[in-house]
């Protein structure tokens, strides 16, 4: 009887020691799993940073028109690597526990993808001679696509993997990689973009001389009368129709190739004029003819956006607009 009880306990202990043993071995490659893991999301987000540190150093270069092929070949290039990127991550071995913060990632990476790809199709019109508001705008919008993807990630993605880690108790020994693709929240706004892919297509984009840059709108004229915001001015429709707009550098260097930008109407429907001010000196004015070549619809308020496209390194741009109505009459 003793010996039987002896056998017991030992077998007892015997299997409490496997049960241990191998929990020791699943908990072990858990956390080897979790740890692969996370050094490989290191390596796709160092990547993806690699990417954007490239991609923005792009339209913060000098450009020009005799560098538009290499421009293009680069986008290009941006757009196959991103989408390696997400192929790389969809493919990523990883633990069940963390599907949801593997989907919040690959999501990342696709925003990215998706901006990249938009921009190499939309940069190269916005660097031509035709359509280059539309093709600036689109890059413009594209920045939220980034934006979208960095919120992604470190409001979706990093903390629902930091509760993993948490949970198998590894918080203190692995570091989830931070990941950000937009450098500056600059790049969000409008002008600023603007201003860099007018540098780029001018070839002054990183050679922008130091101090203030930028330009303001004065008097704007239409077949010699004068417009005045909030006012409705009556201009009849006869002979051409020709804006003369006054444009002052009102910062501290010369600025050239400033593109000058007349609007009627809105939407689709609207009628659009522009014409280049090849150079203006520093606190120098300037009056640019802007000729319309289609005639605005008459007997109503009409809107007329008269805009001076901002330069490389213009900061402030709440005077590079005016809005103003007009009734055309017959």
């Amino acid at each position: 009887m003793v010996r039987r009880s002896l056998a017991l306990g030992a077998g007892l202990v015997v299997l409490i020691l496997l049960v241990l043993g191998v929990r020791g071995c699943v908990n072990a490659r858990q956390e080897r799993a979790m740890k692969d893991y996370v050094r490989d999301v290191a390596d796709l987000a160092g990547e993806s940073g690699q990417q954007s540190e490239a991609f923005f150093r792009l339209l913060n270069g000098p450009g020009g028109r005799d560098q538009a092929v290499d421009v293009e070949n680069s986008l290009n290039g941006f757009r196959v690597q991103s989408a390696q990127l997400v192929d790389r991550a969809r493919d990523l071995d990883h633990p069940g526990s963390v599907d949801e913060a593997q989907s919040y990632l690959v999501e990342t990476l696709e925003f990215r993808k998706d901006g990249l790809a938009a921009i190499a199709d939309a940069l190269p019109t916005a660097l031509g001679d035709q359509d280059r508001r539309e093709g600036t705008e689109e890059v413009t919008a594209q920045m939220q696509s980034f934006l979208a993807g960095d919120v992604i990630y470190a409001a979706r993605f990093r903390p629902s993997l930091a509760q993993k880690l948490r949970d198998a108790q590894l918080a203190g020994e692995v570091r989830i990689p931070p990941s950000e693709f937009v450098p500056d929240i600059q790049w969000l706004q409008p002008s600023f973009v603007a201003g860099k892919v007018n540098g780029i297509r001018s070839g002054k984009g990183a050679s922008s001389a130091p101090g203030t840059h930028g330009n303001g709108i004065g008097t704007v004229t239409l077949n010699g009368q004068a417009l005045t915001s909030g006012d409705s001015l009556s201009v009849k429709l006869a002979g051409e129709l020709k804006f003369d707009v006054q444009v002052t550098n009102q910062g501290e260097n010369t600025e050239t190739d400033v593109s000058v930008k007349v609007t009627i109407g809105r939407g689709d429907d609207a009628i659009t004029a522009q014409e280049p001010l090849d150079s203006i000196a520093a606190g120098e004015t300037k009056t640019v003819g802007v000729a319309l070549g289609e005639r605005p619809p008459s007997g109503q308020n009409v809107p007329v956006t008269v805009e001076v496209e901002p330069v490389p390194g213009e900061q402030k741009t709440e005077n590079n607009k005016q809005t103003y109505s007009v009734i055309f009459t017959r």
